[in-house]
């Protein structure tokens, strides 16, 4: 009987040095499973490689990490990101974005039209949905579903070419406030891209997945979702791997979007002054507001930014030709600070909602997470860190941290080594988000 038991365990012993030395030495299998981010403003694409315990984002022809949520239709193709984006001023009619605020949400008509007066292109009421009405060559509609299948659809060719790999699975990411009907077509505009979802996963759990919260000893989590478009704050109840979404609050028409064009807008008014006219063309409006976005970025990084641009500005009158200038102006943080002071400061109304709905005081938060680019904008952290008496977890990248966190449970749907805890999310269906406007 000694003799088996010495066998048995010599056996065991083999087989674990033989795990041990296939981990180490040989190569470690592809990526299953991919984690997709379908952001209202930009959307991105994560793999967890199985063995190296790592997540990569995937990064597109020109290694960008974050794509614009964008689809421009002409008469001879469907442009999507980056190339969407750059027919936004030209082709503002058959451009559209924000289609994630349209997925899967039940309309009454004057709903539709008080939400759709925001854009340029045009969104039709359909027996309660809404579509959006392009003209080329010919006129039709698509879908909110179709608009975000042809971004699924290009993150998956972008995660294809760079695992070498086909991919048919994923997991996907959707507000924690969507009903079942808004999860089904955030699937359904999956299921057109090609692929099959394995898990739907809240946004705010994945950005806590990211941060390592679903391994951490902490309880009550708050997550600041602030995008481009939207500003989303959860409050999250974790016990062991299980997340609570314990109140939801948030403001729809406030972002990134809102603090460039009180730039944008300062900076037209010194061009008038300067020039006495304003720019016309699309030409010098895009290169306008592609500059004002740089300028942002640079000024959460540095305390003044030179901003420079050149414009072609129609004389008055229908003598002269377009005149050339190099307009450059210095913008400073405090300047940037000083257009965007009310809005800044509305980002602590859902804060407070939150709080007050989950019955919290500001000493029990124990984590505070940051999501969305607009989080890095300096005053913006302070405002926070001020009103919680501690500085906001900043260790993820804000853009990334949802895609991230979603990669990391791809990685567990598809079975990846070394195996991790997945975060179980309660659901909660009687949780509603507050709006403020």
């Amino acid at each position: 009987m000694a003799g088996e038991m010495s066998i048995l365990g010599s056996a065991v012993l083999a087989l674990l040095l033989a795990g041990y030395l296939g981990q180490q030495y040989l190569p470690h299998p592809k990526p299953k499973v991919i984690g997709l981010d379908l952001g209202t403003t930009f959307c991105s694409v994560g793999v967890f490689h199985p063995g190296v315990g790592d997540v990569e984002v995937i990064g597109d022809e020109d290694g960008r990490k974050s794509l614009p949520s964008v689809v421009s239709f002409t008469a001879s193709d469907i442009n999507v990101g980056y190339d969407g984006q750059e027919l936004a001023d030209a082709n503002p009619y058959n451009t559209i974005y924000d289609a994630k605020r349209f997925i899967g949400k039940l309309f009454k008509p004057e709903e539709l039209a008080q939400e759709s007066a925001r854009y340029q292109f045009k969104v039709v009421y359909d027996n309660g949905s809404a579509e959006f009405s392009i003209t080329t060559n010919r006129t039709f509609t698509v879908s909110p579903e179709f608009i975000g299948s042809r971004l699924l659809l290009k993150m998956r060719k972008m995660a294809e070419r760079h695992l070498g790999v086909p991919i048919s699975k994923a997991v996907i990411s959707v507000p924690a406030e969507f009903d079942e009907r808004q999860r089904n077509y955030t699937i359904r505009a999956a299921n057109l891209a090609g692929l099959d979802i394995l898990r739907v996963i809240n946004e705010p759990t994945a950005a806590a997945m990211a941060y390592g919260l679903h391994k951490a000893d902490v309880f009550n989590v708050l997550v600041v979702d602030l995008g481009g478009g939207t500003l989303d704050v959860s409050l999250l109840n974790k016990r062991g791997g299980m997340f609570l979404t314990r109140a939801m609050a948030g403001n729809n028409k406030l972002g990134g979007q809102d603090f460039n064009q009180r730039l944008l807008q300062h900076i037209l008014e010194r061009v008038q002054q300067q020039y006495g006219v304003l720019p016309s063309r699309k030409e010098d409006i895009h290169r306008l507001r592609q500059a004002v976005e740089q300028a942002k970025l640079n000024l959460t990084l540095q305390p003044s930014y030179l901003f420079s641009t050149a414009l072609s500005l129609e004389p008055r009158g229908p003598q002269g030709e377009p005149q050339g200038v190099q307009f450059q102006e210095v913008i400073t943080r405090e300047l940037f600070e000083e257009l965007n002071a009310d809005l800044f400061q509305k980002i602590l109304i859902p804060i407070e909602e939150v709080l007050r709905e989950g019955q919290l005081a500001k000493a029990e938060v124990d984590e505070i997470v940051l999501v969305g680019g607009s989080t890095r904008i300096p005053r913006i952290r302070q405002i926070i860190s001020e009103y919680f008496g501690k500085d906001p977890n900043t260790s993820v990248d804000p853009d990334l941290a949802v895609v991230t966190g979603v990669a990391i449970q791809a990685g567990i749907m598809g079975g990846s080594w070394p195996l991790q805890v997945s975060a179980i999310e309660i659901p909660n269906r009687h949780l509603q988000k507050t709006n403020f406007d």
